[in-house]
């Protein structure tokens, strides 16, 4: 019966240290969840929701409606704006236009009549001149015929500068520049109403699932409220502890392995960041291996395929998947 019982210790014994020898040899395990950055989105302006397209757990792409809010106070000034630019374009083609059209006919014939008294002045006063040469007419008749023609002369460009004058436009040079201007201003303040209303149909910047809807129609949100909570694939992380004697061997860019309860096998991320100081081992974290009380908060990112499987809060085990001496559990 003794010899029974010292088997049975050595035995165990020997269980006990294999075991530990297998334990040993194993990549060391760190404890840790799964983290994710939300990207929560809000309107621009205040105003009152008057619908949310989406629910909890839907799948949105980038671009797809989420919410909207009244937007009648936008409309009222698109439209204001709107016809402030088309006054100001109608003054500023007024600016730039000629006279009218019965005006431009006028001075266009009162400069043929002016030419045509010229022509017929200045046939007279060389007709005169002649007549002057052979005695049968008076010098008196030749300065008279010659005042007339010159009175014509100035006629006829009197009545060309009026022709031109009906033909330029309206107003003066700086008048014009300056409502072009307030054409420039008018415009932009069209654009700037238009983008307002615009607003007020809030789309998804980014693909993802609806995390939390945070709001519901007839709720008058501040600017930047949050009212619906996305989460995109790609802001999913691990969050993970290790002990100060194994953070020397771990660098960004290393790779770890990832596993959880049901989720799918060889999930594999990327070190992402290493908290450059310590804390104490947070009261979440249980593990009969960990026996140290300092430990180094770490994230890793996993590859986008295999974000979207894990959920963020889900507990996780985290493996280095080449690990080094310094990973293995202690410093050279």
């Amino acid at each position: 019966m003794r010899w029974i019982i010292i088997l049975i210790v050595f035995g165990a014994a020997a269980a006990t240290l294999w075991w530990s020898e297998q334990r040993a040899s194993e990549a060391p395990a760190w404890q840790g969840y799964a983290e994710a950055d939300y990207v929560k989105v809000g309107p621009v302006f205040e105003g009152q929701l008057t619908r949310v397209s989406v629910a909890r757990g839907d799948a949105v792409a980038a671009g797809e409606a989420l919410f909207q809010q009244d937007p009648m106070a936008e409309l009222a000034q698109r439209d204001q704006a709107a016809r402030q630019l088309g006054q100001a374009e109608q003054q500023l083609a007024n600016l730039e236009a000629a006279s009218k059209p019965t005006e431009i006919l006028q001075a266009e014939a009162n400069l043929a009549d002016a030419r045509a008294t010229l022509t017929r002045s200045k046939a007279d006063l060389e007709r005169s001149e002649t007549l002057l040469r052979g005695g049968h007419s008076t010098q008196q008749t030749v300065d008279q015929l010659r005042a007339a023609y010159l009175s014509a002369e100035a006629r006829v460009r009197a009545t060309d500068a009026a022709l031109e004058q009906a033909q330029a436009p309206m107003g003066r040079e700086a008048e014009i520049k300056a409502q072009r201007a307030a054409v420039d201003a008018a415009r932009a303040a069209l654009a700037m109403a238009e983008w307002r209303l615009e607003q007020r149909s809030v789309a998804a910047p980014v693909a993802g699932r609806v995390a939390d809807v945070l709001a519901r129609p007839g709720e008058t949100m501040a600017a930047g409220a949050p009212v619906v909570s996305l989460l995109p694939p790609q802001n999913i992380f691990i969050r993970f502890f290790v002990p100060e004697s194994a953070v020397g061997g771990l660098h960004r860019g290393d790779a770890v392995a990832f596993a959880c309860d049901g989720c799918p096998p060889d999930l594999v991320g990327t070190i992402s960041f290493i908290a450059p100081q310590a804390e104490y081992t947070p009261p979440v974290i249980y593990s009969e291996a960990s026996r140290t009380k300092l430990v180094f908060l770490i994230e890793a990112r996993p590859r986008p395929a295999q974000a979207a499987s894990l959920n963020p809060g889900q507990p996780m085990e985290v493996r280095p998947v080449a690990p080094g001496p310094q990973a293995a559990g202690g410093r050279k």
